[in-house]
């Protein structure tokens, strides 16, 4: 079996290419895997883009990014459960030779620890690489196991659109949604899109930011009502800040939502086999692992690309 894999490398900020590096050896406990499709994050691979993302752990280029991404087992080592020919989705991997391996799984071949890995059944396909969308949705409505359903919601891009679907499977009210593009009011299914500037309302009692605009927080405080909650589910890179008074006699209450959880993943399989739930629509652009860097500019600047899939069915 190739130690080698078809990469996209992140050389510098701003500077991407499509390379051939080294696989970390597999441990005891470890999968290979092949990769059949990766999404493009719009949130965090961007920020690694732009050369905007914080200080984490492992971080630094060159670098292979990627989360989302879905494959079937190739070896599956001594790893328990799991069968070579299994799909899988697969949220990062355990690394390369000579590039640091921050999440990286938008790779043609990954190894990864089998514990990570998730079976997901062929049913899904290329929708799968949204799991982990799905469960940050998820998340931002249950950080703490029960959910607490929002009655707007600010931003309608895939994040926002997930939110909105898990209220409706979750029985909730239909939220309206705050949206100041109009190429992206459409889409929506069972709740309102509207232009911030239409709505009157100053009482909603749970709002959910996915914008990662910190320039909003005044704005939205001042829709809450007394006691009300904001939740945090976008990423701001900026410090954020806010006018105490008006949150002050509001008795805001703050919420930030992390990183998803893997029971939250499990809880969006669960409704989406149920059908209480779909990812049908989500994902706009498709294009062959080949084209990478054209794919990377596309969803990172083109307002019409809701979720950008990178194919590398071909590749190994």
């Amino acid at each position: 079996m190739s130690l080698e894999t078809t990469a996209v490398v992140f050389e510098h900020p701003g500077q991407l290419a499509l390379q051939q590096i080294g696989l970390a050896s597999p441990d005891a406990g470890d999968c290979v895997v092949d990769i059949e499709w990766s999404g493009i994050s719009t949130g965090t691979e961007r920020l690694l883009w732009l050369g905007r993302m914080p200080d984490f752990p492992g971080m630094g280029y060159p670098l292979v990014p990627g989360y989302e991404s879905v494959g079937r087992v190739v070896d599956p080592g001594s790893a328990p459960g799991l069968v070579a020919g299994e799909r899988v989705f697969v949220p990062g991997s355990r690394g390369f030779s000579g590039v640091r391996g921050l999440f990286g799984g938008a790779a043609a071949r990954v190894v990864a620890p089998a514990e990570r890995l998730i079976p997901i059944g062929d049913a899904l396909a290329e929708e799968g690489v949204l799991l982990a969308l799905a469960a940050t949705a998820y998340h931002a409505l249950a950080p703490s196991g029960r959910p607490v359903l929002p009655e707007l919601l600010v931003g309608h891009g895939v994040l926002g659109r997930l939110i909105a679907r898990l209220v409706l499977a979750l029985d909730g009210p239909p939220p309206v949604v705050w949206e100041r593009n109009p190429a992206r009011r459409g889409g929506n299914g069972g709740y309102r899109v509207i232009d911030p500037a239409d709505d009157a309302r100053r009482d909603y009692q749970v709002i959910c930011d996915v914008s990662g605009d910190g320039a909003i927080f005044d704005p939205l405080i001042s829709r809450l009502a007394r006691g009300g909650l904001l939740v945090l589910a976008g990423f701001y890179e900026q410090p954020v800040s806010f006018d105490f008074p008006p949150a002050f006699m509001r008795e805001v209450r703050l919420q930030v939502a992390a990183e998803w959880r893997p029971d939250d993943l499990q809880e969006v399989l669960s409704l989406l086999r149920s059908g209480r739930l779909s990812l049908d629509g989500l994902i706009t652009h498709r294009v062959h692992a080949t084209q990478a860097v054209t794919a990377y500019r596309t969803a990172f600047e083109d307002a019409d690309c809701l979720k950008m899939v990178l194919d590398w069915r071909s590749c190994q």
